[in-house]
């Protein structure tokens, strides 16, 4: 199974980095590939609604010429999507905002004179989330976002991640939540029964 993780963190060392190592590590010791993407450093211009992406129903589209243009291809390609993501005032980082609001329009062709089809209809994808407040009130509204988000786009929603970072003189990572990633892979993997094993 092919995996591309999309990672909003502008924090190389930070805790949803952290959270993701074990998340990997596991995907890797069940036979997966894993590609983590850091949004952060790429250049992704914010949509400006335009419509050019919806002229032709078989490619991304897109005015810009930006590093979003790769990604359409790569999260095509992908058996699973994983967006990673720390909580910043309720929602996810301005990279991937501004990436899911240029995949809104150019993988789904909505939005022209005829509405056409979601290019990535039936797409499993998950949360890996971390926040600084218990997650029934710091991630609360970016699942609910991402559910009617993968409503909408015709992708398999199979749930979230969520640790809580307890305070800034705190030790993030531990054992237990490093089990948890662990254990977040393997319900993804079981819920993507159709993605082979990747060979090595």
């Amino acid at each position: 199974m092919n995996v591309l993780i999309l990672m909003g963190s502008p924090r190389k060392n930070g805790n949803t980095a952290h959270l993701l190592q074990p998340f990997t590590q596991e995907l890797a010791a069940l036979g997966h590939t894993a590609e983590t993407v850091w949004l952060c450093g790429l250049h992704i211009e914010p949509c400006c609604a335009c419509r050019a992406c919806q002229k032709d129903w078989t490619v991304f589209g897109c005015r810009y010429r930006d590093d979003a243009v790769p990604l359409f291809d790569r999260l095509l390609a992908a058996d699973l999507i994983v967006l990673a993501t720390p909580i910043y005032s309720w929602y996810c980082t301005p990279p991937m905002k501004a990436l899911l609001d240029r995949m809104v329009y150019g993988m789904n062709k909505y939005y022209g004179e005829t509405r056409g089809p979601s290019l990535w209809a039936g797409k499993p994808l998950a949360l890996l989330t971390t926040c600084g407040y218990p997650p029934e009130k710091g991630a609360d509204l970016w699942e609910s976002g991402m559910r009617r988000y993968c409503k909408h786009s015709q992708l398999r929603y199979l749930g979230m991640l969520c640790q809580h970072d307890p305070g800034y003189q705190a030790v993030f990572m531990d054992e237990d939540k490093a089990e948890q990633a662990r254990a977040f892979a393997r319900q993804l993997c079981a819920a993507c029964p159709s993605a082979e094993r990747s060979e090595f």
